[in-house]
């Protein structure tokens, strides 16, 4: 499991888009920029885009949701999330509730 976060490229565009629809376009680059000194970014294989795209068949999840649960298991890791799609459709992949205090 790795020690450090990591994120799928195609989430970091998620994150982007939401951040310029509510603050704009200073602070959507600001954001990817800070996360970028701290996380690492994942550019999606073919390999992880067919995952993504079987969970996606799979489950009842965004198609964004899904390369964040495909990148979690590619690196054996732990999805961090507040989503309710991503935890109500948990299939075994782990994930720790951020809506949850502790």
């Amino acid at each position: 499991m790795p020690d450090h976060p990591i994120m799928s490229w195609i989430n970091v565009g998620e994150v982007y888009y939401v951040t310029r629809r509510l603050a704009g376009a200073n602070e959507a680059d600001d954001i990817v920029r800070r996360m970028r000194a701290v996380v690492d970014l994942d550019l999606p294989s073919a390999d992880r885009i067919m995952a993504a795209a079987r969970i996606k068949a799979q489950h009842p999840l965004a198609y964004a949701d899904a390369f964040a649960v495909a990148t979690t298991l590619a690196y054996d890791a732990v999805l961090y999330t507040g989503d309710p799609e991503i935890l109500e459709a948990t299939a075994g992949w782990p994930v720790r509730d951020l809506r949850s205090s502790g």
